[in-house]
């Protein structure tokens, strides 16, 4: 057990996530004793102390934390070349933590996963929908779905599908008020405006010739939640600049019509983003090639333009 320096630092790992050495005993299925010899050993072997001990609670020093973030990247990395070598890439296991936006991880990501679950079996998954911008590393997700144009990073991303955003209102909205003929028209229409756009009262448009304008936009409802706004746009409330995830059916079936149709805002699209690393883990791979064939370039919410 000396001999061997991954095990020392995956005894350190789970003290730290147990908070303790009788929790990370009980883990680990060894001695206390054992537990404190081996950390006793890594930090003579750093030359630094990693835990401050005391009677009532055990906390990481400076030293500890930096130690900590390397720790958990060389046993997962390990974890990983243990993988490769021995082949289970075919057979992806273990949890995968997976983040990603309310509207598109309610509507598509939740009816993917069943299918995706049956194909592997060994494959645990937690999955957090959440309009925020997580951060991957901190938070300890494995994948996240981000719907954006990408900014540079040291992360890794995966275009997985376009996402196409249009104006839209109901046939009863635009009976009443008219239908827009040009941007410039909605100044005298109601908007219905998301929160988390980065500019509330801004839609950035850009007609099929390549034309774009910024038209400033005035409404009486502001939500952060799409699907919350599309409720209203089909209630007849105003006109909404929405991606077409959220409103496909809705063209379909005719409830919500398309407003100035040669409109549309710039595309963006979903991506699938993971942290870098010299081995992608199979679990990734396998989640990120399953999405990437799940929705496509030619994705299904999409089927009414078609």
């Amino acid at each position: 057990m000396a001999g061997d320096p991954l095990e020392g630092y995956a005894t350190f790992a789970a003290v730290v996530d147990c908070g303790g050495f009788s929790a990370a005993a009980q883990r680990l299925k060894v001695t206390k004793s054992a537990v404190s010899k081996q950390v006793s050993r890594l930090e003579e072997r750093l030359g630094a102390r990693l835990l401050n001990r005391t009677t009532r609670r055990l906390s990481l020093t400076e030293a500890g934390q930096a130690f900590h973030q390397h720790c958990l990247r060389i046993l997962a990395e390990a974890e990983e070349a243990e993988l490769a070598v021995s082949h289970l890439h075919a057979s992806p296991r273990g949890l995968l933590r997976v983040s990603a936006p309310m509207s598109f991880g309610v509507r598509h990501l939740g009816p993917a996963l069943c299918p995706f679950l049956e194909r592997y079996p060994d494959l645990n998954l937690e999955v957090s929908f959440d309009d925020r911008l997580v951060d991957v590393l901190a938070e300890g997700f494995d994948v996240v779905v981000r719907i954006s144009r990408l900014a540079d990073s040291s992360l890794i991303a995966r275009r997985l599908a376009p996402v196409r955003r249009v104006v839209v209102a109901s046939p009863a909205y635009v009976e009443a008020r008219g239908m827009p003929q040009h941007p410039a028209d909605l100044a005298h229409h109601t908007g219905l405006l998301y929160t988390l756009q980065t500019d509330l009262h801004t839609w950035p448009l850009v007609h099929a010739d390549g034309t774009r304008v910024d038209i400033s936009v005035a409404g009486r409802v502001h939500m952060n939640n799409g699907d919350a706004l599309r409720e209203a746009a089909v209630a007849g409330l105003g006109i909404i600049l929405t991606p077409t995830f959220i409103v496909g059916d809705d063209l379909k079936s005719g409830r919500l019509v398309r407003v100035m149709p040669e409109w549309s805002a710039p595309e963006i699209a979903v991506y699938a983003v993971y942290p870098p690393g010299r081995h992608l883990s199979a679990k990734v791979r396998a989640f990120v090639d399953y999405l990437a064939e799940y929705f496509g370039p030619q994705p299904y919410w999409d089927s009414w333009d078609r």
